[in-house]
C-alpha cells in the first residue's frame, strides 16, 4: 500500500483508455493468477472511492478492471487527485452503453437537500448487469480467481456472480464503520453496548427518514434485495479512526462472510507538490501566500446545491468573521456532469471587493485534497459525506459539520461526538430552518479563532499522524490491506 507520488491528471480523449491487455477484437489473451473487477455506484463520492482503492491494489501488481458508463468514467478520472490513473499499466477501463436517463438539474431552493437529481442515473445503472457479467465470463477465463469488489448500492448488477465457478464477491462500504454499525443497532432493536462512550452517540442517531428520501429508499431496497453471496466486506477507514465500531460490526454478522478488512485511508496521505506546474490550481498559489492554519476551506461536496438565500447568509458570515477562507460555490453534480450548463448561486453585492485579498470563490472543481493538505488550510466547513471525512482527517483539518442529507448527520456525530474534531454549525434537528449569517460566523470564529478551535486542531493533527502511520510499512491498515490481499491471493 505504498503511497504514490503526487501527479497531475491529464484529461485525455477517451480512445486512449483502451485496455492494454486486450487484442484488437477486444478478447483478453493475458492470463492472471488473480484478476479485480471495480463495481462503482455511478456519484463522484462512490466512483473516487473505489478509484482510489483501484490505485491501492494494482500497486500489489494485480491487474484491476474499473466498469461504467463513459461518461461516469470520464468524471472519475478528470476529478482524481493525487495520482494519474492513466499511467498505471495494470488498470483498465470498461465503458459500457446503457439507455439515455434523464439529466434533470439540481433543485437548490427543494425543501430537503437530497440528491434526487442522480436517481435516474442510479435507476439506468441496473442496465450494467448484462455487459458487466459478460465482461466477468471472458475474465474468468483468464485467471485463477477473480475478484469482484462492489459498492453496497450496486449489487443488482452483479447479482450473477455466483454463477461463475472462480469469482467470488466482496462487498465496499462506501460509509464510515460507525454508521454501517448505526443501521445495524437500530435493525437490531438497539441492543445495549456495555461501553457507555461507544453507546452514547448512537442515542443522538438521526431518523433514516429524516435523511434519506423515499425514491432512494427504494432504490437501495432493490439493490439489497439481489444482493450476492458475499465473501467479505471492506472499509474505507482504518482502526486508528473507527477501531470499536469496527469490533462491533465484526461482531454483529452484518455479511454472509464473517471476513472484513478496513484497509483506508484510500487517498494519498501526503501532498508531494509541484508548486511550478502549469496544470496547478490557482488557490493553491493563493494559499502559498499565506500563513499556516489561517484559512478555512468551505465546501459542501458533489451532491449539493445551496440556494441564493443560503449562499447570502454563508457569505454575510464569512465576512463578518474576517477570517480567510476559500470557498467553492458550485453547483450539485448532475446524472452526467458534462451535459448543460452549471447555475450560479448568487452573492451579495459587493461582496467580492469587501473580501479581496482575505478569501477566494472557486466557481469549477476544486482539488480538495490538496487544499486540505496544505499547511495553510486550518479548518473545513463540510456537508460530511465519507469521502471529505476521511480527506479532513487524513490531513488533520478540524471540520465545521453542515449535513445535508443521507449518512452525512451520522458523520457528523462521528466527528463531534466520537473523534472530537468537529463542531456543529447545522443542527439537525432543525434541519429545515435556514442557517443564519450570525451561525456561521459564530461558528467560523469557533473553529479558526479560539481556543476551543485550537484544541480541535490539536486532536485532528494527532488523528492525522495516527491515520498516515497506519498506511506505512507495519501500520495497521497497511497489515489489513497485506491480510485481504493475501487472502484473495490465497
Amino acid at each position: 500500500m505504498a503511497i504514490i507520488e503526487h501527479s497531475t491528471v491529464h484529461c485525455q480523449n477517451q480512445n486512449q483508455n483502451q485496455n492494454q491487455n486486450q487484442s484488437q477484437n477486444g478478447s483478453i489473451q493475458e492470463t492472471h493468477e488473480v484478476t479485480v473487477v471495480m463495481v462503482p455506484l455511478p456519484a463522484q463520492g462512490h466512483l473516487n472511492q473505489l478509484l482510489h482503492l483501484s490505485r491501492l491494489i494494482s500497486s500489489y501488481d494485480i491487474p484491476v478492471h474499473y466498469v461504467g458508463t463513459a461518461s461516469h468514467n470520464r468524471q472519475a478520472k478528470v476529478r482524481v487527485h493525487g495520482w494519474d490513473p492513466l499511467a498505471t499499466s495494470n488498470f483498465h477501463f470498461h465503458e459500457f452503453s446503457i439507455p439515455s436517463y434523464e439529466t434533470p438539474p439540481p433543485n437548490p431552493n427543494a425543501p430537503t437537500k437530497s440528491p434526487t437529481q442522480l436517481i435516474p442515473a442510479f435507476n439506468a445503472s441496473i442496465k450494467l448487469r448484462e455487459p458487466v457479467y459478460a465482461l466477468l465470463q471472458q475474465l474468468s477465463g483468464t485467471t485463477r480467481r477473480l475478484v469482484v469488489i462492489y459498492d453496497d448500492l450496486m449489487p443488482y448488477v452483479i447479482q450473477d456472480v455466483g454463477l461463475i465457478l472462480n469469482a467470488e464477491a466482496y462487498c465496499f462500504q462506501s460509509i464510515s464503520a460507525f454508521t454501517v454499525y448505526a443501521f445495524v443497532w437500530e435493525q437490531e432493536g438497539k441492543p445495549g453496548i456495555s461501553e457507555p462512550e461507544l453507546l452514547k452517540p448512537l442515542e443522538d442517531l438521526p431518523t433514516l427518514e429524516s435523511c434519506f428520501p423515499q425514491e432512494l429508499m427504494d432504490f437501495v431496497k432493490l439493490q439489497h434485495d439481489n444482493k450476492p453471496i458475499t465473501s467479505g466486506s471492506l472499509f474505507n477507514t482504518c482502526r486508528a479512526i473507527e477501531g470499536p465500531y469496527l469490533d462491533l460490526l465484526a461482531k454483529s454478522g452484518i455479511t454472509d462472510s464473517d471476513k472484513q478488512w478496513a484497509i483506508g485511508p484510500f487517498n494519498p496521505v501526503e501532498m508531494n507538490e509541484q508548486k511550478n506546474s502549469m496544470k496547478r490550481h490557482y488557490c493553491l498559489d493563493w494559499l502559498d501566500k499565506q500563513a499556516p492554519n489561517s484559512v478555512i476551506f468551505i465546501s459542501f461536496g458533489s451532491t449539493t446545491s445551496i440556494s441564493d438565500e443560503e449562499a447570502e447568509e454563508i457569505a454575510i458570515g464569512l465576512d463578518k468573521s474576517g477570517q480567510k477562507f476559500i470557498w467553492v460555490l458550485r453547483d450539485a453534480d448532475k446524472g452526467d456532469v458534462f451535459q448543460g450548463e452549471d447555475r450560479r448561486a448568487q452573492l451579495p453585492e459587493g461582496f467580492a471587493e469587501r473580501t479581496e485579498g482575505r478569501g477566494i470563490v472557486v466557481r469549477d472543481w476544486a482539488p480538495q485534497l490538496e487544499i486540505l493538505g496544505h499547511s495553510s488550510t486550518g479548518g473545513f466547513m463540510s456537508h460530511c459525506g465519507w469521502n471529505s471525512c476521511i480527506e479532513s482527517i487524513s490531513m488533520g483539518v478540524p471540520v465545521a459539520a453542515w449535513p445535508m442529507h443521507s449518512d452525512q448527520p451520522r458523520n457528523a456525530i462521528l466527528l463531534e461526538k466520537v473523534l472530537k474534531v468537529g463542531l456543529i454549525i447545522r443542527d439537525w434537528s432543525k434541519q429545515n430552518e435556514l442557517v443564519t449569517s450570525i451561525t456561521v460566523e459564530n461558528a467560523v470564529r469557533r473553529l479558526m479563532d479560539s481556543a476551543e478551535g485550537e484544541e480541535m486542531r490539536q486532536r485532528a493533527s494527532e488523528l492525522s499522524k495516527a491515520v498516515k502511520g497506519s498506511v506505512m510499512e507495519g501500520g495497521v491498515s497497511r497489515l489489513e490491506m497485506d491480510s485481504f490481499i493475501a487472502h484473495i491471493r490465497r
